[in-house]
């Protein structure tokens, strides 16, 4: 079976020599080279090729946010690993925005790093616990802010109105009469809406409608 490649990027010698030293235990995995700042790291995945990169986020010269998205930029099929010390929110998300596709902390066990980089490498991604629960509590805040109230207040004025009366059954014709609008415009309107709500027929309006409030269902 052919081995997982695997580079180490830490300005710590220390850590890398330990790193190795626990990889070499393992026949599935083969650390191929070693960095000691991002710049080297995106030199050395160029050269070596390797299939993951355990990248730190603070080193010298260029950090390993810099160098994942130098690496995403170069369309390298490297993943990338994070492998640090912190664990607050703001380095998470902005290291897997920036294209990495695993965080796991240092003070993990050899076990659970070995099984980041195996899960990396078949294409799946890993996120230590404490890292998992704050992905998961930060997704489901972002789903409760785009419930249908949120969405409706990215509509104008203008498009809330055209949406009530749309959900009211008014035609486009009507519409236009009574906002003193072209029927040009309205349509403009009515698209604009959808797109907006990600709402593509009339039915799916008026029942959107219905949950925020703009039409009384017992009238």
């Amino acid at each position: 079976m052919k081995s997982i490649r695997v580079l180490i990027a830490d300005d710590h010698a220390v850590l890398r020599d330990g790193i190795r030293a626990l990889l070499s235990m393992y026949d599935d995995i083969e650390v191929v080279g070693e960095a000691e700042d991002g710049l080297e790291a995106v030199e050395q995945v160029g050269r070596l090729k390797p299939d993951v990169v355990l990248m730190d986020i603070a080193m010298p010269r260029l950090g390993g946010l810099e160098a994942t998205l130098e690496l995403r930029q170069r369309k390298s099929p490297t993943r990338v690993l994070v492998l640090t010390q912190y664990d607050s929110k703001g380095y998470i998300f902005t290291m897997l925005k920036a294209g990495a596709a695993g965080y796991i902390l240092k003070k993990a066990a050899g076990t659970e790093l070995v099984s980041a980089i195996r899960a990396v490498h078949s294409g799946e991604s890993f996120l230590h616990p404490a890292v998992a629960k704050a992905v998961v509590d930060r997704y489901v805040a972002e789903q409760a802010r785009e419930g249908p109230e949120s969405l409706y207040e990215q509509l104008s004025d203008r498009e809330k109105e055209v949406l009530k009366l749309l959900a009211e059954g008014r035609s486009n014709r009507e519409i236009a009469e009574l906002l003193t609008l072209s029927a040009k415009t309205v349509m403009a309107h009515r698209a604009n809406i959808m797109e907006k709500l990600d709402i593509h027929n009339r039915t799916e309006l008026v029942k959107f409608a219905i949950r925020v409030g703009l039409v009384d269902v017992r009238a």
